[in-house]
């Protein structure tokens, strides 16, 4: 569910009108509304403001992509356990919702006697490094991922392609100094025309040796001995015929079968430090973009407001259904604020420092996505 978190100043009119949204809201079911508490922050100077607004835009951005790919690539990796995404997406312990709307700013993690600029540079260097991160451990995983289900899909598909260990043993491989043993897939509408031919493909084949060593629904494998000096000629009247010689080296297969099973060790270590990594960095880096949120909001009031510091900041929670309603509510019970404000249009030319025209309403208001973790989104 999409939160808004709302700034309005402290002045009577606005008071007023607040109470009859909470009175409204109350009655109709259109949002639900709390508090949400902001310290107080350094001010700075107004040029330092409009700097560290514009700044806070792109962070905020940012970060949102950030939180989007590591809930993104947790569907993925939990493919077959995807019921389990939304309980590994909680922020300190709790789902989303309830960490925003219970939400109390971290001293520790982001000390108020800082400058603006300094917290959001703080912020910014977190996000930054949890990105280049998150890139790297893609680039590794997927590596791992990628290899594996390369390898695993060669002993799957048609016996045109697939490995041949575990089908063809060492014991129905003959090899000598001059004989060898090749094998050869053969459809199975077909079967005839090889035990009628394959002796006629070369003068060195040994007669009767064919036998069939397996077979699936389209086609069998077939061995032939034959002298290794015919094994050319073979080879050609065979594709003339349109059956296939298969190269077998058990032995590469056998390192191929081992290098599966390392990879599937590996994969399922990568699996479970990924999802930790995943789980925790989710959580640090939605923690940082609800407090740049607050740091959006207090900028904003101040450059809309004016000094000295005077705002209260709210979050609202709409019934998905009602948006439009809760919009046209909100216009009209704070148009005061900005009567030129045209909240419902897409083109209004406003240059509002940190606010797209989109987002431009008489009262300050900024969304935080909840639905994130929704892996059906």
């Amino acid at each position: 569910m999409d939160l808004w978190l709302l700034s309005l100043p402290l002045d009577k009119t606005s008071a007023v009108s607040l109470e009859k949204l909470k009175r409204t809201i109350a009655k109709t079911n259109l949002a639900t509304c709390c508090r949400f508490s902001i310290p107080e922050l350094k001010v700075g100077t107004l040029d330092n403001l409009l700097s560290v607004s514009d700044n806070l835009c792109r962070l905020d951005t940012l970060t949102e992509s950030v939180i989007k790919k590591t809930c993104q690539f947790m569907g993925e990796v939990m493919e077959q356990a995807s019921d389990k995404v939304l309980e590994n997406g909680l922020v300190n312990g709790v789902d989303l919702v309830k960490y925003v709307t219970k939400f109390q700013w971290d001293r520790a993690k982001y000390p108020t006697s800082l400058p603006l600029r300094v917290l959001a540079d703080n912020i910014n260097r977190q996000v930054s490094q949890v990105d280049a991160e998150f890139k790297s451990r893609v680039l590794a995983y997927n590596s791992i991922r990628n290899s594996l289900h390369g390898m695993e899909r060669k002993a799957e598909g048609n016996l045109q392609t697939r490995r041949l260990n575990g089908i063809v043993t060492r014991e129905d491989l003959l090899e000598s100094e001059y004989l060898t043993t090749l094998l050869v897939v053969v459809a199975r509408l077909d079967y005839k025309q090889w035990d009628s031919t394959y002796e006629s493909f070369s003068l060195f084949v040994v007669p009767r040796s064919s036998r069939m060593l397996y077979e699936d629904t389209e086609s069998g494998v077939f061995s032939v001995i034959l002298f290794r000096r015919a094994v050319s000629d073979f080879r050609a009247k065979a594709k003339q015929s349109k059956f296939t010689v298969r190269e077998c080296n058990l032995d590469v297969e056998d390192k191929q079968l081992q290098e599966i099973q390392r990879l599937n060790v590996d994969n399922k270590e990568q699996y479970g430090v990924f999802v930790r990594w995943l789980k925790v960095n989710f959580s640090e880096v939605f923690v940082a973009w609800v407090h740049l949120k607050a740091l959006r909001v207090f900028v904003e009031s101040v450059l809309r407001y004016g000094l000295p510091v005077s705002y209260q900041a709210f979050l609202l929670q709409p019934d998905r259904k009602r948006v439009k309603k809760l919009r046209e509510e909100l216009s009209s019970l704070f148009t005061h604020l900005e009567p030129t404000a045209m909240s419902n249009k897409a083109d209004a030319n406003y240059d509002i420092p940190g606010m797209s025209q989109q987002e431009y309403f008489s009262y300050i208001c900024f969304p935080i996505n909840t639905n994130m973790l929704d892996t059906g989104m």
